[in-house]
């Protein structure tokens, strides 16, 4: 049995151009003598739908694009749609042969932590289902689930083994599962331990794409009943695989290490907020740090060096290697170049403001506008032009509001926003090694700085507060566990109450693309007004 593993990017309710991506993938399939053809979760309608499943003509559009779809299913395709049945609706998997749509098989367990917010728009489904398929002239037993059904541990309905009791003798799991670090080795993992349980070869069809903050890396596979990997599609990347569980040949994509990892997966988020939004081109402030020049390195690489512009904004507190760095960035890069001095502007604010600060010492409220001033100049430029402004802040900055509100924290999409400080000197590194030091060997060596005030420099040792900022954040480690651990004490509380004290900030910033298994974001609601010490 040949069965081909679809792995697309489909955009969101772009039922026109995900029914034709997926009418090539079959053709394509069909050439390559597939017996069965495997699509992503919602692959007709895109992940996640939210609260577009409530506009008129979504579902609409949605049933006429499957229908297309079955029209065309000489062999049997497996695909992810929504199904309604008495104004519910269902996450579901249509079962498409002989020209007909023949089956549906719904959605079990549906995930509601993190990211995930199913039972808000979908209904559950009743059981898990097998079903017989006609491949070659037989009718095989094939158990279809749709994602966190895989996941079955945590729930009391386990779907793999209800399978397995209905006779299955391969199940097909479709999936639209965002990436987050490790995730990848860890699907691999989890199925291969089931696989080997329960004696049953599994099929993994993933999505991939950006759809804002969520990132999905695809990296399908097949796992033969021994738990062994036959077979795995790229990551971040559309891809076609055929797998015929029966042979014992293995077609297997090269691991990627954490770094690259990540650095593809900013890419593609970042390429497809703005193919999908209709956007061709960036503009973003380059400061002479490492920041910025780690988010002009993933622009370049998502958009292409045409379509990045890079922008210094001095200040009278501007250093000379800054503005050398920022050049040299640009440079490297290919990309345009532009240096708009802000002395003047500033100067005029002062002086306006002069009055009202009532001559009180100069204080961060004069920082602040510095870089509310380069915020609007970027918006500016992008707004004159039709393009969009990166922000560049890290995930450790924007839990402790160390950032400036409408200034460098403006921009349509924030692209390191999940990662620590730590983590943007280890891909800095990473893509120096693997890109001919590209990012200037000074922005990764000097100390950070808003450069905002005379001899300024960051006021924290990233050394220690970043690490502590992600056990606070994405390890969800209690002040006491911290103590334990060898966190000095009032240092601890500090950073809980900035934490606390910023969630206000963080409500306000652009959506951050997300690789971590706790972002903020969609995924970490929490009320800017609370009392809660804990």
């Amino acid at each position: 049995m040949n069965l081909s593993i679809c792995q697309i990017n489909p955009s969101l309710g772009d039922f026109k151009g995900n029914k034709e991506k997926i009418l090539k993938y079959i053709s394509t399939s069909k050439s390559l003598n597939a017996d069965i053809i495997v699509f992503p979760e919602l692959a007709i309608c895109g992940y996640p739908p939210l609260d577009l499943i409530r506009e008129d003509g979504f579902i609409m559009e949605n049933d006429l694009a499957l229908n297309e779809v079955a029209n065309f299913s000489t062999v049997p395709v497996i695909i992810g749609c929504i199904r309604t049945e008495k104004n519910a609706l269902y996450n579901s998997a249509a079962l498409c042969f002989d020209g007909k749509l023949q089956k549906y098989c719904d959605k079990i367990l549906l995930p509601n932590y993190d990211v995930f917010d199913e039972k808000r728009f979908f209904q559950s489904g009743s059981r898990p289902k097998v079903f017989k398929v006609p491949i070659n002239d037989k009718l095989r037993k094939i158990g279809i689930q749709i994602c966190e059904d895989m996941w079955d541990d945590e729930y009391d309905c386990k779907v793999s083994a209800i399978q397995k009791e209905m006779g299955a003798e391969l199940i097909i799991n479709i999936s639209a599962s965002p990436y987050q670090e490790n995730k990848i080795s860890n699907r691999i993992e989890h199925v291969s331990v089931k696989a080997k349980q329960l004696r049953l070869p599994f099929v993994y069809c993933n999505m991939i794409g950006g759809q804002e903050e969520l990132i999905f890396d695809g990296s399908s596979f097949a796992i033969s009943k021994e738990g062994i990997l036959l077979s795995q599609a790229r990551s971040f990347v559309e891809d076609l695989k055929i797998v015929n569980l029966s042979s014992n040949k293995k077609n297997i994509s090269s691991m990627m290490c954490r770094e690259e990892e990540i650095f593809n997966a900013l890419c593609l988020g970042v390429k497809d907020y703005f193919l999908k939004t209709g956007h061709k081109k960036t503009v973003l402030g380059l400061s002479g740090g490492i920041d910025s020049a780690l988010v002009a390195s993933i622009a370049v690489g998502a958009l292409g060096k045409n379509n990045v512009c890079g922008i210094s904004l001095p200040s009278k507190f501007s250093s000379a290697h800054s503005l050398d760095d920022a050049k040299q960035l640009a440079s490297n890069l290919g990309i345009e170049y532009q240096v708009i001095k802000i002395h003047s502007i500033i100067e005029s604010f002062d002086t306006t403001l002069k009055p009202s600060f009532k001559n009180e010492n100069s204080n961060i409220a004069e920082e602040n506008i510095q870089s509310r001033v380069r915020g609007n100049l970027l918006m500016a430029i992008a707004n004159k032009f039709g393009w969009l402004v990166l922000s560049t802040g890290n995930k450790t900055e924007l839990a402790l509001g160390y950032c400036t509100l409408y200034g460098d924290m403006i921009g349509a999409l924030s692209v390191i926003a999940d990662l620590s400080k730590n983590d943007v000197y280890a891909l800095s590194k990473w893509i120096n090694k693997h890109y001919q030091n590209i990012i200037p060997i000074n922005s990764l060596l000097k100390p950070p700085s808003a450069e905002l005030s005379p001899n300024q420099v960051d006021p924290f040792d990233y050394s220690i507060i970043s690490p502590l900022v992600d056990d606070i954040i994405e390890k969800q480690k209690p002040f006491s566990i911290l103590i334990n651990e060898g966190y000095d004490e009032s240092l601890v509380h500090d950073i809980y109450k900035k934490i606390k004290l910023n969630e206000y900030k963080r409500r306000q910033a652009p959506p951050g693309l997300r690789v971590s298994s706790k972002a903020f974001g969609m995924g970490r609601r929490l009320p800017i007004v609370n009392n809660f010490n804990g």
